[in-house]
C-alpha cells in the first residue's frame, strides 16, 4: 500500500492543488473588491485567460454584478490583476436550508384574556380552540 505522501506527488492531485490554489487566490481577491451586498450571494472561480470568472446564486445577482464590472475592472487593475474580462455565471446551490419555523409566542395578558374569552364560549368550536391555544401559550 503506497503512502500518503507518496499519493499527492501524482500528478492528477498536483494538477488539483494548483486549480485549489488558484480557486482561493481569486476569491481571496473577490472578497475584497465585490460589493458587501453581493458578495455575500456570489463567489469567485478563476482568473484564466485574463477572464475573471464569478458563480452568482440566483439570476437577480448575476444581473446586479453584471452593472459593476466596469468598476470592478478597475479596482482589479488597481490591485494589479491582469484581467479584461469578468464572465459572470448563475450557479444555483442544490440544497438550500429551509428556514426554521420561527414560534411566536403570546404575552401573559393576552394569553389570560384568551382564556377569559374561551371561558365564555365555552362549548363551542371556537371556545374549545381557544382554549387550546391558551393552554399552549402558557
Amino acid at each position: 500500500m503506497r503512502q500518503f505522501s507518496s499519493l499527492l506527488k501524482q500528478s492528477e492531485f498536483i494538477a488539483l492543488n494548483v486549480h485549489a490554489n488558484e480557486t482561493q487566490s481569486a476569491q481571496k481577491i473577490w472578497a475584497t473588491i465585490a460589493p458587501d451586498n453581493l458578495a455575500q450571494f456570489s463567489h469567485a472561480s478563476r482568473i484564466k485567460n485574463k477572464q475573471f470568472t464569478v458563480f452568482a446564486d440566483n439570476n437577480t445577482v448575476a444581473a446586479k454584478l453584471k452593472l459593476f464590472i466596469p468598476s470592478l475592472l478597475i479596482k482589479l487593475e488597481k490591485q494589479g490583476c491582469e484581467v479584461t474580462s469578468i464572465r459572470v455565471k448563475v450557479q444555483v446551490k442544490s440544497s438550500t436550508l429551509p428556514k426554521p419555523k420561527s414560534f411566536k409566542k403570546l404575552s401573559t395578558h393576552a394569553a389570560d384574556e384568551i382564556n377569559q374569552l374561551s371561558k365564555k364560549l365555552a362549548g363551542t368550536a371556537l371556545g374549545d380552540a381557544l382554549a387550546r391555544l391558551a393552554t399552549k401559550a402558557k
